[in-house]
């Protein structure tokens, strides 16, 4: 054989006998911190509600047989996670800072995913949850603060802030709302995923007000003024609304800009409380702010986007910013 073949041969063995162990073991140390951060999640979860997770609660969130569970649990109290409480799971105050590292990296990401990489919000929370682990505090730091420090996930979900703290939830349960009362869309729950598809696919969104005409074992009907949504009271049950906040009644006249027809006036009255973060920050760097006279000048044949002439300036919108911006149409003589 050629010596210089030979030689060659040599080198790419020892390099993969040193190469490969070691890829194996940071793919097992990877995989075995996701099974914490992901305990971690589900434990943070179950105390927020005001229960507490136990070892079958954990094998059927994270679909594991008990006996990985348990192995996964040992882990966890060795490095001062958790503490045992008869059959109860609780957190430490070491597990419960690193669950809320791992929560805020999650919602930050979707966050992320949502309104600058245009994921579709059914594919969010997967993608999110498969960047989450590994992130250090500086990086999750820098993420908020590239994103505008926003206060929710694009599911209603209080994002945490630097110091560990998480904003009370807000919301009741579509099911235990009043009928025939105004109620905004504040909380929109992904998991079961089927439900949340059927969400998605009836067209209900964060921010929304709707009003429920209907109420029965069989079906919830809602409308918001303008079309009609059918949910099944499982599915119900996973939109959360409030009552609209006082900013919100102020608009009584006020229509989304993406109503206002071409070449008609507005006045911009406020920017929608969904429109939060970098997306808020750059809408008013482009002079969307109250008083601002606005109108679509350019049309699309689809529609979506449009060109909008704000402050002497043509700027294009998509639909779904567009509707975070709420405007006042100027009648004839009015300005």
């Amino acid at each position: 054989m050629n010596p210089i073949l030979l030689i060659s041969l040599l080198v790419v063995v020892l390099l993969g006998a040193f190469f490969i162990p070691k890829q194996i073991k940071e793919r097992r140390e990877n995989q075995r911190r996701e099974e914490v951060e992901d305990a971690l999640k589900h434990l943070l979860d179950r105390e927020q509600q005001g229960r507490h997770a136990s070892p079958e609660s954990l094998a059927g969130a994270l679909g594991f047989a008990t006996t990985k569970v348990l192995k996964i649990l040992a882990r966890m109290e060795m490095q001062g996670l958790i503490e045992h409480r008869g059959v109860e799971l609780h957190l430490t105050a070491e597990g419960e800072r690193w669950a809320i590292h791992v929560v805020r990296a999650h919602r930050l990401l979707e966050r992320y995913l949502a309104d600058e990489a245009r994921l579709p919000l059914e594919k969010i929370h997967a993608e999110a949850h498969r960047r989450e682990h590994g992130m250090t505090p500086a990086q999750v730091d820098a993420m908020d603060a590239a994103l505008g420090y926003p206060a929710h996930d694009p599911h209603g979900d209080p994002i945490p802030n630097k110091d560990g703290i998480i904003a009370e939830v807000e919301g009741i349960p579509l099911t235990s709302w009043k009928k025939d009362q105004l109620a905004r869309i504040v909380h929109l729950e992904d998991e079961p995923e089927i439900a949340f598809a059927q969400i998605l696919a009836e067209g209900l969104r964060l921010g929304q007000t709707v009003r429920i005409l209907e109420s029965s074992p069989e079906r919830y009907l809602l409308s918001d003024g303008e079309a009609e949504y059918r949910l099944a009271p499982a599915v119900a049950a996973n939109v959360h609304v409030a009552a609209l906040p006082e900013s919100m009644l102020a608009l009584a006249d006020a229509i989304p800009l993406d109503e206002l027809a071409h070449a008609e006036k507005a006045e911009i009255v406020a920017l929608d409380e969904a429109c939060q973060g970098f997306t808020r920050r750059r809408f008013l760097d482009l002079g969307l702010t109250p008083g601002a006279v606005i109108f679509p000048e350019l049309k699309n044949s689809f529609r979506d986007p449009r060109g909008y002439r704000v402050r002497g300036t043509l700027i294009a919108l998509r639909r779904e910013q567009a509707n975070q911006i709420w405007v006042k149409p100027i009648t004839a003589g009015a300005h």
